[in-house]
């Protein structure tokens, strides 16, 4: 187990010990206990998501709805009880100001005294749900009391992470210092079961949709035949490709073993700018990758540096470990914009 750098918390913790001793430690540094609640409510969201999935099978909640979100995309029924959760979630504090969602068109005022915006992909990987493959749910926490505070660089993030439902259920979480891990036990408690998580600065694995190969622009192309060129290629070293269809269960094996992930500007998703949200898929993912010691770019630009355009905004993303991320993203680096 990695053990958290601080000299208190060390050992196993249930999470709101771990969030009340941090609070404690970090007070001097101006750690609010309201982002403490926050935090708190966005596990318990994912706690009740997690309890959900187990028996949608039973419920006959797979399939479709028939009902189209505001990305084009059919929603699953869980989608909209997902969201649904994170909404209830939200709704049981006075230190959320605002809700966005990539299932809803616009923000949701939460309350006119709150200080942060809660922004998520309730269930991300969601057409992985009828094959019961590894789905999960990613939050992003912003100081935000006007809809304007909404469109911030991902660097004013102040709480980030993702939980991901597979064999187990997992929780990565961070404030911006260090990654920490928890698991949902038999008693839907989160346990701390990994702290000060850091990801390897380069391992011999790729992720990348296979199937949009006739998409790919040529720096894409030359990347991966650099890449399966293995010991004799640019790179000196053979690869493994990986690809399952859902974010959260990448950037999990990447913070367990490294690697890197990519879903890169294309001739057909450049009409958007990208195929990830901005704001809940690629921030919330390079805040957590950077303070495990990772990186997630554009290709051209550190995510954590893109001034929001929109709350829908797409973008590129490569990320994962440091020295793969610059490799890859050196292929891009002289393109020219769309």
């Amino acid at each position: 187990m990695t053990i958290w750098r601080g000299a208190t918390l060390t050992g196993w913790h249930s999470m709101p010990k771990f969030l009340q001793e941090w609070a404690a430690e970090h007070m001097h540094n101006g750690a609010d206990p309201n982002l403490v609640e926050v935090a708190l409510l966005t596990a318990d969201a994912c706690s009740a998501i997690s309890r959900r999935l187990r028996t949608s099978a039973l419920e006959g909640l797979v399939g479709a709805t028939g009902n189209m979100n505001i990305q084009g995309e059919v929603q699953k029924p869980l989608d909209v009880i997902a969201n649904q959760l994170f909404l209830d979630a939200c709704k049981t504090t006075d230190s959320i100001s605002y809700a966005v969602s990539e299932e809803l068109d616009c923000e949701v005022l939460i309350s006119t005294s709150g200080k942060y915006a809660l922004i998520f992909d309730p269930l991300d990987g969601s057409s992985n749900l009828d094959v019961n493959v590894t789905v999960g749910s990613i939050f992003s926490v912003l100081p935000a009391t006007v809809p304007e505070d909404l469109l911030q660089v991902g660097r004013k993030q102040v709480f980030a992470g993702f939980a991901s439902y597979g064999p187990a259920t997992s929780l990565f979480i961070t404030f911006g210092h260090q990654v920490d891990l928890f698991t949902l036990n038999s008693e839907q408690d989160w346990e701390l079961t990994r702290s000060g998580i850091t990801v390897p600065g380069e391992y011999r694995e790729f992720a990348i949709n296979h199937s949009r190969q006739r998409f790919w622009l040529a720096e894409t192309r030359s990347y991966i035949d650099d890449c399966l060129s293995g010991e004799e290629g640019p790179a000196g070293k053979r690869y493994n490709s990986r690809w399952v269809g859902s974010m959260v269960a990448e950037i999990q094996r990447i913070l367990t073993r490294g690697g890197v992930f990519l879903y890169p500007l294309d001739k057909e998703t450049s009409k958007t700018g990208g195929r990830l949200r901005l704001l809940y898929e690629a921030n919330p993912i390079a805040f957590l990758l950077a303070a495990a010691g990772g990186i997630a770019t554009t290709g051209r630009e550190n995510i954590l540096d893109l001034l929001p355009q929109s709350l829908h905004q797409r973008v590129p993303v490569i990320a994962g470990s440091m020295a793969e991320v610059f490799r890859a993203s050196g292929y891009y680096s002289r393109m020219a914009q769309p």
